[in-house]
This record gives structure tokens, sequence and C-alpha cells, in this order.
């Protein structure tokens, strides 16, 4: 009988274009495909488990006799960023899309925000890079002491400062506003994101673990807010918290990185007595996959992947633990924004089958519906449960 369950999901680690991923302009893209064919990877512990026996991913590697349960789901919600594809793993699907602003935000917008804000202004409101906007707004903005704002194809609206000129409570404070204004003005934009950064120049410029999300507050029920109902405690690791907005969640912990998050979440596993530990590594998509560092996200995998014995081994009896995707982010495509894909379920559990083939499943939502069955607790109305496949 399972009681626990551990969700890791890899951000941005996809399996292969979905069906309309032409509507996205992400026909072609396939995360886990473009690392492989493109560099040299290792992962032997997640190929043990069964993630190259997943159907139709574009490899052929298959493990002659997986020791863990595998499939890869389809994102039904309208997009393909981390809220939604957290929102749609936890059991709501979101069936209206939130706004993009290809051409920058209404200069209305700004002006208002500034003004709340008690700033002279933004600088840049463009769509493109993070990366490239620090490059060539950074000096600005340091000079002007005006913050960087950008979008990119997501609903985001982005607002880049360095620590020394808009202290990072000072930068929290704007992003808050600007949550406030867009919510109450009607510019359905799904995520407010801070990101503070460092650097002298031009050239050496790099955000900090700093970031901070702010995420719109019209979705659903979701399995966070079922366990907590009913008594049970959730441990969020990582940018969950702000994914959530707080909400389901009866401890937060805030990691720096892959390295940080893993470790914290070896720990969680050890000592922790929540139902559910929800972990998000956010350098695979932060520092590789906008970034179209192959290499890197290969090296980012295997370094999990060489964890994984130690995750595996610090598992309980009753323990259900989950290997998953919000999204792709394919870094061998000439774009830097997520793309449309699959994402992967790989699961393994001491008292579960191996080598278990569940399937292409039809939501994301699979994944809630299957650790609520398991934990005897309220269904949601999204998600088929894999429960009967895997005890």
């Amino acid at each position: 009988m399972i009681n626990r369950a551990i969700i890791i999901v890899l951000d941005g680690f996809g399996v292969g274009e979905l069906p309309d991923a032409k509507d996205y302009g992400d026909e072609g893209s396939n995360t886990f495909a473009g690392i492989y064919n493109n560099t040299v990877l290792e992962i032997p512990n997640l190929k043990k488990l069964g993630l190259y026996n997943i159907q139709n991913i574009g490899i052929d590697n298959k493990e002659e006799n997986p020791i863990g349960i595998f499939g890869k789901a389809v994102e039904r919600t309208c997009g393909k960023n981390s809220p939604v594809g957290h929102w749609e793993i936890s059991g709501f699907i979101k069936d209206k899309p939130f706004k993009t602003y290809p051409n920058g935000f209404p200069q209305e917008l700004l002006d208002e925000i500034a003004r709340l804000g008690g700033i002279k202004g933004f600088i840049c409101n463009k769509k493109g890079s993070g990366t490239d906007f620090l490059r060539d707004y950074g000096e600005e903005s340091i000079k002007t002491g005006m913050p960087i704002v950008y979008t990119s194809a997501d609903s985001v609206f982005q607002i880049a400062a360095h620590e020394s000129v808009l202290p990072v409570p000072e930068l929290y404070r704007l992003c808050d506003i600007s949550r406030k204004v867009i919510d109450e003005k009607g510019y359905e934009i799904g995520t407010i994101i801070a990101r503070p950064f460092i650097g002298d120049n031009r050239d050496n410029f790099i955000r900090t673990y700093n970031r901070k999300d702010y995420e719109a507050q019209d979705f659903g029920k979701t399995m966070l807010d079922i366990l907590v109902e009913n008594g049970k405690k959730v441990t969020a690791i990582g940018k969950i918290e702000d994914l959530f907005s707080g909400r389901g969640i009866t401890e937060s912990i805030h990691t720096e990185g892959n390295a940080d998050g893993i470790e914290k979440t070896i720990t969680a596993i050890k000592n922790s007595n929540s139902e559910l530990i929800f972990t998000n590594l956010v350098d695979f998509d932060m520092l590789y996959g906008h970034r179209n560092n192959i290499d890197g996200f290969a090296r980012a995998l295997e370094y999990f992947d060489g964890k994984l014995p130690e995750i595996i081994d610090n598992l309980r009896e009753n323990d259900l633990l989950i290997i998953t995707a919000d999204h792709g982010n394919d870094p061998s495509t000439p774009s830097t924004d997520h793309s449309r894909e699959y994402i992967p379920i790989v699961a393994y559990g001491k008292t579960l089958k191996s080598n278990v083939d569940i399937g292409i499943r039809q939501t994301y939502s699979d994944i809630s519906a299957t650790i609520l069955d398991l934990l005897n607790l309220p269904k949601l109305e999204n998600g088929k449960s894999f429960k009967n496949e895997i005890i």
C-alpha cells in the first residue's frame, strides 16, 4: 500500500512533439532526442527505470528488463509553461490560455506600475531572451535605475534589476504591485517574474537564485488542496510554492539550483512525514533549455542520474517516486522558448510492479489521479488513475 508520493519535475525535459505542436511553432521539437542525438549522454539509472522504453520517443536504446514504470502524457491545457504544466500534473486543466504580448506590453500598463512602484519607468519592453537583454540593457538599467521589462512566447511579465540598484525586497514589492495591477486591469498575464542579477558589466551579468514568481490566482482545485483538506501534509521544494501561490502547501523549501534541490529532496525523503514531496529542478530549463545549451542540459541530466541510486535507496517501503516534466525546452532547436511536448512519466516503488508500460496518457492529470487513488483520497474531475496497472 502506498502512503507517500514523491514527484520530481525535471523542468523542461520533454520527450517529443505533441500532435498540436505546429500550432505553437514547435513542430519537430523533442528535448530528450535533441540532447541524445547531439552529444554524449550517459544516464544508466534513468535507463534502468525505463525512460528509453517510453513509446515513440525517437531513441532506439531500450532497456531489456526495466525495473520501473514508464509512459508519457499529453498536455490538454492550452499553453506550454511551468504554471499550467504543474497545475495539470496536479489535476487542474486551464481551458482558456493566458494572453501573450509578442510586441511588448502597453505603455499605460508600464506607466501605472512605475507610478505605483515609485520608479522612473522601464526599459527594453520587448519579446526575447532574458540573457540577451541583460547583455544589451543591463548597463543602461544600472545607470538609469530603471528595471528591464520583457516577455517571451509564454504569458510572462519579467522584471530584471541589478541587486545593488534595486534591492531584492524592492524588486519583489514591484512585482507584487505588477501582479495586482495586471489582475485588476484584466491584462490576463500568467506569471510575473522577478529576475535579480549581479555583475559589473555586460560581459559578466548573471541572474541570481533570488528569482521569484507571482502566478495568476485563477486556477481551480488541485491535488495539493485535496491533500491539505484531508489533513495530509505537502512539502514543496524549489519553485513549487510560487507556482501554486502557496496554496495547498504545508512546508516550503527554497533551493539554489538543481544540486541543492536534489539534496533537499533526499533530506525530505529521509525525514519528512508529508504525504507528498513535490520538487521542481529548475536548472534544466533556466540554465540550459532557454540558452540552447545542449551539453549543459546533458551534464545536468547525468548529475541527476548519478544521484538517483541515493534517492531510490532512501525510499520507504510504501513510497511512490515519479520523475516527470512540465513541458519541453528543446536546446537543439533555434528557439529559446518552451516547446509543446509530451512529458515523461517514470515511476518506481519497492512494492510496485516493474517493467510496466502505462502507455500514452491523455492528460498530465493522470499523475495526480493515480496519487489520490493510491492514497485513498477524493478524486478530482480530471485524470485517469493507472493505480491498477502498477500495484
